[in-house]
């Protein structure tokens, strides 16, 4: 044998077991199977098909979801780790309930890079970006993070009951937090859409609840004293403060949760009331700790350290009666 000498092509009758039926035309060719060959065998009436161009299934029956990923992959090509499921399709092998099997969905989601030249076709929607997340594999597959996929599969839903679904499911299922969701929709420009406002107000509800419970565990578990949960703050006979999360009046200690969504952080006007109640429930001798959501569900017990150095250092209420305590 020489180095012309051509490798024997292998029969597709030898692949290995397990391998999908899904094949470009480069590896039927090194099965030893012309491109002539594929595409006669792709006929009507013919044994094959090719879904997607250039990339052949091996049998005429309907693709599963598994093979339906395979040739969109397949078709999308490029090098490893750039070409990432998204939509609802990652959703489903992410292992959401709500999300419709790839074989159910008109078409599938791809996140290539911008300077990749492809175009939608057939079952895959080509979907260029600047941002290419780093892939998670789910059942073989690589799967772009929960957030992005949620954020890509909903900006494309019309419906806003499906949208709510999905974004609960994605938080009570444990997929992600409130926080990463928020994030990546103000990323994609998306919160302001009409059919999304309902959702999203709904999300930080949602994250709030989530947060409060992350909270009274912090609470909990740090050995920490029982606080007065969920109530306001008021001046004696006079106007009122704010709402707190927790508040310890024996120390004059309040823990304050901050979720609100990105957009209205920054300048906003409630930013600034928000600011100027805590600066005067300073200037009355509360200790005010603003923790966030992503902190209780990060680090719980640094959030817990956090109140229980303040509830230290602050002692006695410096100023007994400063403030009237009343449920919210």
């Amino acid at each position: 044998m020489t180095d012309n000498t051509p490798l024997t092509p292998r029969p597709l009758h030898r692949l290995a077991d397990g391998s999908p039926p899904v094949m470009t035309a480069a590896e039927l060719r090194r099965h030893g199977v012309p491109p002539a060959a594929a595409h006669e065998r792709c006929r009507p009436g013919g044994p094959w098909q090719m879904p997607l161009p250039g990339v052949f299934v091996l049998h005429n029956g309907p693709l599963t979801g598994a093979e339906t990923l395979h040739a969109v992959l397949r078709y999308t090509g490029g090098p490893q780790g750039q070409a990432v499921i998204s939509g609802l399709a990652a959703l489903d092998l992410h292992g959401f309930t709500g999300a419709p099997p790839p074989a159910a969905l008109d078409r599938v989601d791809v996140l290539v890079p911008r300077v990749r030249r492809l175009r939608s076709v057939g079952c895959v929607r080509i979907v260029r970006t600047h941002r290419l997340p780093e892939p998670v594999p789910r059942h073989g597959f690589p799967v772009a993070p929960v957030p992005r996929a949620l954020v890509d599969a909903v900006g494309r839903l019309p419906d806003e009951a499906t949208v709510h679904r999905l974004l609960a499911e994605a938080v009570r299922g444990g997929h992600c937090e409130p926080h990463e969701i928020l994030r990546e929709l103000a990323r994609a420009r998306l919160p302001g859409r009409p059919h999304l406002t309902v959702a999203v107000d709904a999300l930080v509800a949602e994250g709030r609840a989530l947060a409060e419970q992350r909270l009274l565990t912090a609470v909990h578990e740090g050995g920490l004293p029982v606080p007065c949960w969920n109530v306001g703050l008021w001046l004696p006979g006079g106007p009122f403060l704010c709402n707190v999360d927790a508040y310890w009046p024996e120390r004059a200690v309040a823990v304050d949760i901050d979720a609100r969504v990105p957009r209205q952080r920054g300048g906003s006007p409630d930013r600034a009331e928000t600011s100027r109640r805590h600066q005067t429930l300073t200037g009355l001798g509360v200790t005010v700790i603003r923790l966030t959501p992503r902190g209780l569900a990060d680090s719980p017990g640094a959030q817990a350290d956090a109140v229980r150095a303040a509830l230290r250092a602050a002692g006695r209420a410096p100023r007994a009666g400063s403030v009237v305590v009343l449920p919210r």
